[in-house]
Parts: C-alpha cells; structure tokens; sequence
C-alpha cells in the first residue's frame, strides 16, 4: 500500500498537481489503507462491495458528505493510476460514485454550486471589517483569481499604475495578466497600510497572516465562508453543495456575470487562465489593451 501510495503521489507531481494539494490525498489514502486493513481486504482486491462498506464505514463516522466525495475522488484518481500502471483492469470506483455520491437538489434540479447576485458579493465583501479578508475577497470576486494563485502573490506582482496582476507561472494557468479596478485597487492600498505593521518578517508576500507569514489554503477559506456565513450564504453543517460558498464560488461568480455583462467567451477564457483549444484559437491574438477594456466595461460594481 505504502509503495503503491508514494508511486501514485510521485505520478500527481510529474502530473503537475499543486504540492499543496497532496498531503490531503495522502491522508485520504492512508485512512483507505487503515479501512482496508480492518478488513483484511487487498488494495488490488478492492471491488463495488468494499467500496461501498467504505462509504457505510465513512458515514458512520460522522463525516459530511463533502468529506466523503473528496475522499471517493482521490480514490478514483488513485485507482485510474493503478488502471494506467497496468495493475488492475478497471477502476472500481466509476460506478460507486456515480450511483451513491451524486446529489440533487429538493426540486429535482441537478446539484450545482452557489450563484449569488452582485447585490449578495457586496453584501458579503461590506460585511467584512478585517481589512485582509476584505481585500482577499474582493480579489477573488473581481480576478477570478484561483486559491492558490492568490497565495503566491508578491506585492511586486500588483502594478498599481497600470492596475494590473502579473501571476507566477502554473500548470493550469495560460495567460498570467489579470486586471483591477479602482474599487479593488483601493480595498488593496488600504490593506498595504496595514500590512506594513504585520510585516515582522519582511516578507515580500502580498497577503500576510497574523504571525508575519504568507497566507495558507485554510486562510483564505475562513476569510470567506466567515463572511458568507454572516450573511447567511454558507452553511457548514448542510451537506448540499448549494448551501456553501467557498473560494471558489467568487470565481464561478466572476465567470457569470462578466457573461450576463455581454463578454466576449474568449476575453473570460483569457482571464480566468482557461486552455483555448480550437485551432483558431491559437492563430486568435487577444490584444491587452483591447481586453482590460472590455474587462473594465463588463466587470460589476459592488459599491465598496
């Protein structure tokens, strides 16, 4: 189990998945191992009815169905490796998750993620006093920005004069210019005054946490389901996903409405970093200037 568990995270980095992002796969396994230990099964053996006294085991312990679809798609990563390797001939897991952990709404609807209005961003982004989390959220909601490219922002990366973002380099991110508006801007010049009072380390990180330190993953999460959850938009205990609102939920946000605001679906692909796939995409030049432009026309105003 050890070997095949340090095979598979060695094959998620060569994958160029984010280092952050493993250590939470490796617990997710490791729990797997101990199930499975119990039971005396082999992880090569593993079939429909193990997964699904998993699942049984899973519940029992009290664990939110959140939880437990993450775990169930690390698993089904883990076993698509071992189908890749050659060890097994099909992944076990396909068929448990699509039969036990899809949900749906009360109306019948399929479960999707929270959309709010901009009246409901600005309730969420004005509710905030901490002058940090204010500025996190509103430039997730105003970038699109992912969670951790969020995190490895450096205030040499945030060019006041121009009002723009230049983003470190990922796997999943193609174009790295993002843009702001005054009223982001303005929420970041305030925090940068504070910021020089936190700043016992002289990091050069943009966003700091109280000790002096950058920012982590969970940092960024409280920042915002804290300020959801006063507003009444995220419910912890719900195991519905439209009952949340998370991080991610300010870039499904930005998509939206940017759309609703008439965008061009190239100009959003651009911003949001999205692979443009089609052979006329690559010839097709988006000009910058041409899209802080339209960026500026479509982006909502939230009054803060």
């Amino acid at each position: 189990m050890d070997r095949l568990m340090e095979s598979y995270l060695q094959d998620c980095r060569i994958r160029g998945m984010s280092p952050r992002s493993l250590p939470g796969y490796k617990s997710a396994l490791k729990i797997f191992g101990l199930y499975l230990s119990s039971k005396g099964v082999d992880i090569l053996a593993v079939d429909r009815e193990v997964l699904k006294g998993f699942l049984e085991h899973s519940r029992e312990r009290g664990l939110s169905q959140r939880t437990i679809e993450l775990s169930f798609s690390v698993l089904s990563s883990f076993y698509e490796y071992l189908v890749f390797e050659g060890r097994i001939p099909s992944n076990p897991v396909l068929a448990v998750r699509k039969r036990y952990l899809k949900c749906y709404k009360d109306n019948g609807d399929g479960h999707e993620r929270q959309l709010i209005s901009v009246e409901a961003m600005a309730g969420v982004i004005n509710s905030t006093l901490d002058i940090r989390d204010k500025a996190i959220i509103t430039l997730l909601a105003k970038t699109g920005i992912r969670r951790n490219e969020l995190i490895s922002l450096d205030i040499s990366d945030v060019d006041f004069v121009e009002n723009r973002i230049r983003l470190k380099p990922t796997a999943k991110r193609t174009n790295r210019t993002l843009f702001i508006d005054d009223e982001a801007a303005f929420i970041l010049r305030r925090w940068l005054k504070v910021r020089e009072d936190v700043n016992r380390r002289e990091s050069p990180s943009l966003f700091l946490s109280t000790w002096g330190n950058r920012i982590c993953r969970n940092d960024v999460y409280l920042a915002v389901t804290k300020a959801a959850e006063r507003v009444g938009l995220h419910n912890p205990e719900s195991d519905r996903m439209e009952d949340h609102f998370s991080p991610h939920n300010c870039r499904h946000w930005f998509t939206t409405h940017l759309r609703r605001a008439g965008m061009r679906r190239e100009f959003i692909q651009e911003l949001r970093g999205d692979s443009r796939k089609e052979a006329i995409d690559i010839y097709d030049h988006i000009d910058l200037k041409e899209l802080k432009e339209a960026y500026l026309a479509c982006i909502p105003q939230l009054g803060i």
